[in-house]
């Protein structure tokens, strides 16, 4: 009688949250994790950067992050967006935390569904000592970028600009523009009717950003 064929390979049990503390500290040196894991980021925007840059930081392990998006996942966003089908209609802040959980269990995440305004950016980013910002619309970057510049002036916020189509990846770039403010992008492909947004170009600058912001996270403030 023939035997069952055995699995080629055999499941590995589930790593404790130990046991991925330990994997980061040998992947990135306990002094590095050590940093990371006290450090807390707000991401402003949860859509195709947000999304991206959110996902980058767990799997670095930062400990604290703050997700802020007013919107639902929409299925003519998946293009570009890191949302899985089944989440279509659900809370962006809501179904990236649980993404994050999966990726990163010891991670923790404060989620808040809501449209951020001068009112209300000082109180909830005013622990964090970097803000992403990745909003779509260019009023609401300016917004969040002068009132953190005003309100919270010992903050660094890392924005983004410059990133549709299908141009060259190489175009885009991180620059400083003043002591606390740092652009990533090419400064120039807006999103129109006939450039749309995709998921490549868009990845480029959320991980520019997200580099941007581990670079500073460790005290290094130079793009």
């Amino acid at each position: 009688m023939e035997q069952p064929m055995k699995p080629f390979l055999n499941k590995r049990p589930i790593p404790s949250n130990e046991e991925l503390e330990t994997m980061m500290a040998e992947r990135h040196t306990p002094e590095i994790h050590k940093v990371l894991k006290k450090a807390s980021v707000a991401i402003a925007g949860l859509g195709g950067l947000g999304s991206t840059i959110a996902i980058a930081l767990a799997r670095l392990g930062v400990g604290n992050l703050i997700l802020v998006d007013f919107d639902v996942v929409d299925v003519s966003n998946l293009n570009r967006q890191q949302y899985f089908v089944d989440q279509v209609g659900l809370k962006k802040s809501d179904a990236l935390a649980s993404i994050l959980s999966r990726i990163n269990p010891t991670v923790t995440c404060s989620a808040h569904a809501l449209r951020l305004t001068p009112k209300n950016i000082p109180s909830l980013f005013q622990s964090c000592p970097v803000i992403v910002e990745a909003f779509d619309i260019a009023a609401e970057k300016a917004m969040l970028i002068e009132t953190v510049l005003r309100a919270l002036p010992d903050t660094k916020i890392v924005a983004a600009s410059g990133m549709a189509g299908f141009g060259s990846a190489n175009e885009i770039r991180t620059r400083r523009l003043g002591a606390n403010l740092y652009l990533c992008g090419d400064e120039k492909t807006e999103a129109q009717p006939d450039r749309g947004l995709m998921a490549p170009r868009v990845g480029v600058a959320a991980h520019h950003q997200a580099t941007m912001v581990l670079r500073l996270l460790l005290g290094e403030d130079t793009p």
